[in-house]
């Protein structure tokens, strides 16, 4: 352990919390940022350094009025309530859900804070240090991963509507699994029908290629993969 004495309550040790705090939360906030993703740097500082706050207040209470406090009390309402913060983030749109990763972030944060608040300065950077090399380094594993998937989600234009019921009897007769199919009639007169499709390719199918059948197939303005 690097910063065991950060636990002893003095003006240093206060100082060097809510500095570190701030420095892992803005760390994090600023990786979210440069991909254009919600949080941000200030978001993700403040977030961080309020959590540290509670928990050095919650243990402030602790020594000037022993017995009268529980210190994990503040800590527990910080984990719980954070996560009203973060569920901003999520976007709901269309069947999918955006914005998971951001508010798994704010909560993190919260949680490193309440580390670094309480002295274990070691622990908040070790795990801001792996939450960093787990976003950059997981979406290239995953990605490894989903190009040899047979699952696929699908975003379709159609002419019209009899299109969107010929082609979902196209993907049952070449033994595709559907998972999600979702068909949106347009606004305005002469705008395209939209399909948003969640299917399993047969194994007899190569992913490629059989999307680019499907682009063929009559009726079909455009097929593209998410």
């Amino acid at each position: 352990m690097f910063f065991t004495s950060l636990t002893q309550w003095n003006l240093q040790n206060i100082v060097i919390r809510m500095l570190s705090s701030f420095i892992l939360g803005a760390l994090i906030g600023i990786d979210r940022g440069v991909k254009r993703r919600g949080g941000g740097a200030r978001t993700d500082a403040s977030v961080c350094l309020g959590a540290a706050m509670v928990m050095m207040t919650a243990q402030y209470m602790d020594i000037h009025f022993p017995g009268d406090t529980d210190i994990s009390r503040m800590a527990s309402q910080v984990v719980s309530g954070v996560g009203f913060l973060g569920a901003g983030s999520i976007i709901v749109s269309r069947h999918q859900v955006k914005g998971l990763t951001s508010a798994a972030g704010v909560w993190i944060c919260a949680c490193i804070g309440l580390a670094a608040g309480i002295g274990f300065v070691d622990g908040a950077i070790f795990v801001t240090l792996i939450l960093l090399a787990g976003l950059h380094v997981l979406p290239l594993i995953e990605e490894r991963f989903y190009y040899h998937s047979l699952y696929v989600t699908l975003y379709i234009e159609t002419e019209d509507s009899r299109t969107a019921t010929s082609l979902l009897h196209k993907l049952k007769e070449d033994g595709c699994k559907i998972d999600m199919f979702d068909v949106d009639r347009p606004k305005a007169s002469g705008q395209p029908f939209t399909i948003l499709a969640t299917v399993r390719i047969s194994r007899n199918q190569k992913k490629d290629m059989y999307l680019e059948d499907l682009s063929k197939f009559p009726g079909i303005l455009s097929v593209d993969s998410m």
